[in-house]
């Protein structure tokens, strides 16, 4: 079965949710494909209040918020298929220009023609086995996701004595849907020497939910062969490792991209965050593909993925209708200027700036350090030429992202060489 439509958008996620609305509120015929059973990604199992602050202006619970984001895409005209896995990419064969996408469901294979991709696939959280912590192989080692999953869609339990690997914004959501499971986090880790979630996070975990949290810290081997009964953990400090009893272990953050169909594709990626190399309106280096959210920028808050959702609709729509801002007449698109990310930092988003395309989303260009600086003081270079320098007041914390204005960049020579971010 073949289905033709003008934007395929690849996830139902926050980011391919409002996308798919504002784009099918424009009058385009638009297709979101999500491989679950219901659209609204990570959200729909994370049942506790903060969703919703920066795009809707309000602070909701993550199933509210999912479905009201699913709900909008409905209105607005978007046809939405759950339970709709795309495998791959086909030969289009719709004309010049058209995309062609394998995709799976329960009443067979489909192939999708569109003549724009929205990539909004998100991203992950690295399990055990991908953090190679040794040790026995017993059920109760999760991830804030699956545990999410089985506590709020499924109902299921979980332990009584929890040690949450990471000290992240997630880390403390595990910590929420543990302690409405009836499970006690009994043990907070992180590598880090200071917690990588926001004080406003932190103090009050530590204080009014009562976990400790070790940093500098680091679990070296799980025990328990039918049941999780132990972790040991190392102080990176000393050396010296002590046994913390538990049954359950839940890894969290450690953020890589859902990136195989970008890769598959062939796009250009970026080797720090390996996510697909993105400019300011969202383009990958394939003509007519996108991609917006966690996908590119793994990970930030949900909110800020649908706002990428909200400003990439008005660029599909340019080049859907031939009008795109990135291109020159008759020589395809206008050359870009690659930003680098220079150390503390890992990666920076979007990873090119296009002349004469508009900001990016939110005017903000986004970084993720390895380090944590009590000040930040942001300085951006270009063929060897300083061309901005402020100190910014937030600090830079590992575990989360980093955000400059975009204004920086705007002293940059249109053709000049690479724009190089770093800290003085």
């Amino acid at each position: 079965m073949n289905l033709v439509t003008d934007v395929a958008v690849v996830g139902g996620g926050p980011s391919g949710l409002t996308a798919a609305a504002g784009l099918a509120a424009a009058g385009l015929r638009v297709l979101v494909l999500d491989r679950e059973r219901e659209a609204g990604g990570i959200p729909r199992h994370s049942d506790h209040t903060g969703y919703g602050l920066r795009d809707l202006r309000t602070v909701m619970t993550g199933p509210a918020y999912a479905r009201l984001l699913a709900n909008r895409a409905l209105e607005a005209g978007a046809q939405v298929r759950t339970s709709a896995m795309v495998t791959g990419w086909a030969t289009a064969t719709g004309g010049d220009g058209m995309h062609a996408l394998d995709v799976t469901t329960p009443e067979g294979r489909l192939r999708v023609d569109a003549r724009a991709v929205v990539l909004a696939t998100g991203a992950r959280e690295r399990p055990r086995t991908a953090r190679m912590v040794p040790g026995d192989r017993p059920p109760g080692v999760l991830t804030t996701g699956q545990l999410q999953n089985v506590v709020h869609l499924h109902h299921g339990s979980v332990g009584t004595r929890a040690v949450v690997v990471g000290a992240e914004l997630v880390s403390w959501s595990a910590v929420l849907t543990l302690r409405e499971a009836g499970c006690r986090t009994v043990l907070m880790t992180s590598e880090h020497a200071r917690a990588e979630s926001y004080a406003a996070f932190s103090v009050p975990g530590r204080a009014l939910l009562r976990v400790p949290v070790a940093t500098s810290t680091r679990v070296v081997r799980i025990g328990g062969r039918d049941a999780v009964e132990s972790v040991e953990v190392e102080d990176l400090r000393t050396g010296e490792r002590r046994t913390v009893p538990c049954d359950t272990v839940v890894f969290t953050g450690d953020w890589v991209p859902d990136h195989e169909l970008a890769r598959a594709a062939g796009l250009a990626m970026d080797p720090g965050s390996r996510s697909p190399v993105v400019d300011n309106t969202l383009a990958t280096s394939r003509p007519g593909v996108f991609a917006v959210g966690n996908l590119v920028h793994p990970v930030d808050t949900a909110d800020v993925a649908a706002l990428d959702g909200r400003h990439v609709v008005r660029h599909v729509l340019a080049y859907v209708t031939g009008r795109s801002e990135t291109r020159d007449s008759g020589t395809g698109r206008r050359p870009g200027i690659p930003l680098r990310a220079d150390a503390p930092f890992r990666w920076v988003s979007p990873g090119l700036v296009r002349p004469g395309a508009g900001a990016p989303p939110r005017h903000r260009i986004l970084l993720w350090p390895d380090e944590h600086r009590a000040v930040a003081r942001v300085v951006v270079t270009q063929d060897g030429r300083e061309i901005a320098r402020r100190t910014l007041p937030w600090p830079v914390s590992p575990g989360r992202v980093f955000r400059v204005p975009s204004s920086l960049l705007s002293g940059a020579d249109p053709r000049g060489g690479p724009i190089t971010i770093s800290l003085g």
